[in-house]
């Protein structure tokens, strides 16, 4: 039994719905979660600072003696995560393999859809991490730029996310995907919209809920788990109070949440 905690890393707050999933399978494991809300958004970042960031926040999550690293961000998971794996002695979790191997086994024609920020399409992650997975399935993507605001915003369920939803979907609805990935850790707040937009045909999926299980696989293969009967506790630190973390947050995983303010530049 290992009681240290897990780390948790994101560009900002969309890595809570992460932690909402942690939470659910692991329901005993401590938390350390940062958002790096003074530098957000990452999705237009180049690759290079993107990196630079992601490993500022591993050598903090170290800082606070995580047993494992969860990247919980699809355009720093596409773009750090090899580059993390080689350079941390550290067991490294990202959104990106474990939402393609479930799109890819959910499939039933073969056709995938792909929605994220600028950053994560650009970088093709989902499509190269499904199509390892099963070759011959054709994997059709879309960048859905203004679904963060939307959620940030507590618009989720609203005419303006149904319209915007609309607007970016109806390309991928025409290629008739049956299986769409929602590639960023914003967009299952969006999941009602999204699914009403899709129709009842296209099964959605949140790689949170993946790399969840994904974790506790790991933990429990490597005899990590906490095994304690108890409740485990998070800790939230944020780079800036700017973007509302606490508020938006909270809304996030449905309970008032404090977040503690540090230096990342330190790291």
């Amino acid at each position: 039994m290992d009681k240290r905690p897990i780390g948790v890393f994101d560009s900002g707050l969309g890595g809570l719905t992460v932690v909402k999933e942690l939470m659910k399978e692991l329901p005993a494991e401590d938390i350390v979660y940062f958002g790096d809300t003074a530098r957000i958004p990452y999705g237009t970042r180049s690759r290079e600072i993107v990196i630079k960031y992601s490993s500022q926040s591993v050598r903090f999550l170290l800082s606070k003696n995580v047993k494992l690293a969860v990247i919980a961000c699809n355009t720093a998971s596409a773009s750090s995560f090899e580059y993390l794996k080689n350079t941390f002695d550290l067991p490294l979790v990202g959104v990106i393999q474990p939402g393609a191997q479930a799109a890819a086994e959910a499939t039933r024609n073969g056709k995938v859809g792909v929605i994220g920020t600028s950053g994560t399409i650009r970088s093709r992650a989902y499509p190269n991490a499904i199509k390892a997975v099963n070759p011959d399935i054709s994997v059709y993507d879309q960048p859905c730029t203004l679904f963060v605001p939307i959620v940030e915003e507590g618009w989720s369920n609203t005419e303006i996310a149904r319209l915007t939803a609309e607007r970016y979907l109806k390309g991928l609805k025409q290629h008739e995907i049956d299986t769409l990935v929602l590639g960023c850790t914003h967009y299952p707040l969006l999941e009602n919209t999204i699914s009403h937009v899709m129709g009842p045909d296209v099964r959605l999926i949140n790689p949170a809920v993946n790399t969840a299980l994904k974790v506790k696989e790991i933990l429990e293969n490597s005899g990590r788990l906490n095994q304690e009967k108890k409740q485990g506790k998070i800790e939230f630190y944020v780079s800036d109070f700017g973007q509302g973390f606490q508020t938006i947050g909270g809304r996030f995983l449905g309970t008032e949440i404090h977040a503690e303010c540090i230096d990342i530049e330190q790291y």
